[in-house]
């Protein structure tokens, strides 16, 4: 088998997978496009393993580490993003930056509303 075909299929599996990184605004999107470069590494790894043909299968058992890591990675940041789209209403990245607790006295524009924002103006000035 020669190494080029599948090591030019993982370039461009991760190829997208970056520019889904860096374009997309929704994080589910960004956390698929970051599986999509895990696989890329993975189609490497086993490439690799069967070109280099190792008695011990090493390629093949880091994949399987590397599988099991992105399984855990896709779930943990999937309740994250539930999580936030539950408490925010979006999971839009880039209204996430806006997560930061405010400065001590500062009004916080997310919460505060009206009459509340008004009578903790009033009682700390």
């Amino acid at each position: 088998m020669h190494l080029v075909y599948p090591a030019v299929l993982a370039a461009l599996l991760f190829s997208i997978g970056v520019y889904g990184v860096l374009a997309r605004r929704n994080a589910i999107l960004v956390l698929m496009s970051v599986e999509l470069m895990l696989n890329a590494v993975n189609l490497n790894l086993v490439a690799f393993d069967v070109w280099l043909r190792d008695t011990l299968h090493a390629g093949q058992a880091l994949t399987l580490f590397t599988i099991a890591i992105a399984a855990a990675e896709i779930g943990i940041g999937l309740a994250i993003v539930l999580m936030v789209h539950r408490n925010r209403g979006t999971a839009d990245v880039d209204r996430l930056r806006d997560t930061k607790e405010p400065p001590d006295g500062a009004p916080d524009p997310l919460h505060d509303t009206g009459a509340a924002a008004d009578e903790k103006a009033e009682a700390t000035a």
